[in-house]
C-alpha cells in the first residue's frame, strides 16, 4: 500500500440514515484519522465478540467460519494503519 495513494474508507454508520459513511482519504488527513479510529474500534469489537464465542466453546465450524471474512478485513485494515504509521 502506497503512502501517497488516496482510497475509499469507512467512517462508520450514519445514525440518522443507517447507511455507511465513506470518504476518500489522504494519508495524514483528518478523514484518514477518523477512518483509522473507526477501523480500530470495529476491530476491537470484533475481537471481543470472537473471543467470547471461542470462550464458550460451543460454536460450530460453520458459525466460526462466518467470522473469517470480517476478521480478515479487520486485520488487513489494522495492518494498513500500522504500515502507514511507519512510512
Amino acid at each position: 500500500m502506497s503512502g501517497s495513494t488516496s482510497r475509499l474508507r469507512s467512517l462508520g454508520i450514519d445514525p440518522v440514515t443507517g447507511k455507511e459513511a465513506l470518504a476518500v482519504t489522504r494519508p495524514g488527513g483528518l478523514l484518514a484519522e477518523l477512518a483509522d479510529a473507526h477501523a480500530l474500534k470495529a476491530a476491537t469489537v470484533l475481537v471481543t465478540v470472537v473471543g467470547a464465542v471461542l470462550e464458550v466453546g460451543k460454536a460450530t465450524d460453520t458459525e466460526l467460519a462466518a467470522f473469517v471474512t470480517p476478521l480478515h478485513a479487520a486485520l488487513e485494515e489494522c495492518v494498513g494503519i500500522l504500515a502507514a504509521d511507519r512510512e
